[in-house]
């Protein structure tokens, strides 16, 4: 599902939140037959606890944007779905540092307060994961439950390598895409259809997502995500400054998605073994394996997003009183 789909299932709008030091942009799925009563009710303002219509915020991971949750939104029925453009990414890239996991925290805890969210199921993809098990530490009152979609538990280091040498291992290839240039979109699209994390499973809904991520600069067209914002956040992936403490005090039912291939279609950001070894240790962690997925296509494809899809309203249904 994409974007074009939400109609039949959701409305989409976007809106501005005010945080520390500007404005936060994201995307809301109203779902379709809610979006007018909760006008009524809030003055324009989706998410009042009193509509009724369960929200869950979903925060995308460190180069992407809140488009990246096209695929999942439209899926869930009879929910609204509040997603940011992280402080440095997509719409909100105006915003800036100091990034890190518990800035965007409090910024994601500042639009779900606007929204009248609370104790809410929350999913974070990637780095949103990160976020989302911060949020939950920073701001239990608002969060009910965890969806970390490979995502939220600290990278291993590899043998040999210190956090740095990790980091140009794992996103070197992201960093040189943000310093590259685009004569339009359909360039841009090209470059992902190619890209071994879609080279196989390349579908023209992907190009709304795509398009949303770039934006023009002198007379080119860049991706939107900030290198510093990237680079401001990447040592926490694995040094987790904030998570630690985080993951220490984790209290709220979690779920844990792994993709068997990595960002390159290659190796997992996580090895079965960690995965295992954070279960002994976090007892309201559980862990699903979702199978012919990688790092992107567990959130941006079909197969992928209907897993996530799954376990959101399982965990729906588990918060429901």
């Amino acid at each position: 599902m994409s974007i074009d789909s939400a109609p039949r299932t959701h409305t989409y709008t976007e809106l501005d939140v005010a945080v520390d030091g500007g404005m936060l942009h994201a995307g809301v799925w109203e779902p379709r037959g809610a979006h007018d009563e909760s006008r009524a009710a809030t003055d324009g303002e989706p998410g009042a606890p009193s509509d009724g219509v369960p929200t869950v915020l979903a925060i995308h991971g460190i180069t992407a944007t809140h488009r990246a949750w096209d695929w999942v939104a439209p899926a869930l029925a009879g929910t609204r779905v509040v997603a940011p453009d992280l402080r440095g990414r997509g719409r909100s890239n105006t915003l800036t540092g100091p990034f890190g996991m518990a800035r965007h925290a409090d910024d994601v805890a500042a639009l779900a307060r606007d929204v009248g969210a609370r104790q809410v199921v929350v999913a974070g993809h990637s780095m949103g994961a990160f976020v989302a098990v911060v949020l939950a530490h920073r701001h239990p009152d608002l969060v009910r439950s965890l969806v970390l979609v490979d995502g939220g538990l600290p990278l291993a280091l590899p043998a040999g390598l210190d956090a740095d040498a990790a980091m140009t291992a794992v996103l070197g290839p992201a960093a040189e895409r943000l310093a590259m240039s685009f004569p339009d979109h359909a360039a841009y699209r090209e470059f992902w259809r190619s890209h071994p994390a879609f080279a196989t499973c390349w579908a023209e809904d992907l190009g709304g997502y795509f398009d949303y991520d770039l934006e023009p600069v002198d007379g080119v067209f860049r991706a939107s995500a900030r290198l510093e914002a990237m680079t401001g956040d990447q040592r926490e992936l694995f040094t987790g400054e904030s998570l630690l403490p985080a993951l220490s005090a984790l209290a709220v039912p979690t779920t844990f998605l792994r993709a068997p291939f990595g960002l390159m279609a290659d190796n997992p950001l996580y090895q079965p073994g960690t995965v295992e070894e954070w279960r002994g240790r976090l007892p309201t962690l559980r862990s699903v394996e979702v199978p012919d997925v990688n790092h992107y296509t567990i959130v941006m494809t079909p197969p992928g997003a209907a897993t996530v899809v799954r376990e959101i309203t399982r965990h729906l249904a588990a918060s429901t009183p």
